[in-house]
């Protein structure tokens, strides 16, 4: 007879205490996302264990009524305290909600948990966490099989289109688009996001004054493809965003 007690690793992306003094938590792990509750977390020790962004080992048991997960034992196996810094935090959150948003329970996915431990580490220590979460969110989507349209124009099919396409994130040709086109380098990594390599891409990154328009065509994107990210509004006028805003510019339309 199978056991209803696991024990997992993994990242707490999404935490909520009830009235009643419970934890809920939502862990990314190497074999999926889980969905479990720690019942009076909030009086004992798991309160400081499964904060966001650790990571943590539980010991998760499934009642035979198949509720929750409940959380029996946990051990912190890693922090990065930097991520409560505020200029580090609105990142941290809005990768944490968008994986959340992409990778479905019960999903097996080792990759996806790499790519988003390696995202928070990334927001965690590098000096520039605005461009690690630039393209550490557009390497989610492609995992998750979401890369925007870019060799071909999303509306007509033309070939390299260079224009912004403010309804859906993708490009347009400039039959299909009113809007002036992108500068070079930011039409260059959106078209060369989704193959070139992390490492790569963060050795090129685009100077603050061409991330407004990747940061509209990405929540615009995500909006249209995945749904409503509430981590947008958290980012709109915080120290996070620093000089470079996700704000308007002339020519481009503001967020919804």
């Amino acid at each position: 007879m199978s056991t209803r007690s696991t024990n997992r690793s993994g990242i707490v992306m999404r935490r909520r205490v009830t009235p009643a003094g419970d934890i809920i938590v939502t862990l990314l792990t190497p074999q999926g996302k889980i969905k479990a509750i720690a019942r009076g977390g909030v009086r004992g020790p798991q309160a400081s264990r499964l904060n966001l962004f650790h990571h943590v080992g539980v010991q998760l048991y499934q009642t035979p009524q198949g509720d929750l997960a409940t959380v029996k034992q946990s051990i912190l196996e890693g922090a990065l305290p930097h991520l409560c810094e505020p200029e580090r935090h609105p990142y941290a959150h809005l990768l944490s909600e968008l994986a959340d948003a992409l990778f479905q329970e019960g999903e097996f996915s080792e990759q996806a948990f790499d790519l988003y431990a390696g995202a928070l580490r990334g927001v965690s220590h590098h000096a520039d966490p605005e461009w690690v979460t630039l393209v550490m969110s557009y390497k989610l989507l492609s995992l998750a099989g979401f890369a925007p349209r870019t060799r071909h124009c999303a509306r007509c099919g033309a070939a390299d289109p260079a224009h912004p396409d403010p309804l859906g994130g993708q490009l347009l040709c400039g039959g299909c688009s009113n809007q002036p086109p992108h500068p070079a380098e930011r039409l260059e990594f959106l078209r060369e996001v989704p193959r070139r390599s992390v490492r790569a891409l963060m050795d090129a990154p685009l100077p603050p004054g061409q991330r407004p328009g990747v940061w509209r065509a990405l929540e615009r994107f995500v909006t249209v493809q995945i749904g409503q990210v509430q981590s947008w509004q958290a980012l709109v006028g915080s120290p996070a965003v620093g000089s470079s805003g996700i704000g308007n510019t002339v020519g481009e339309p503001a967020l919804a």
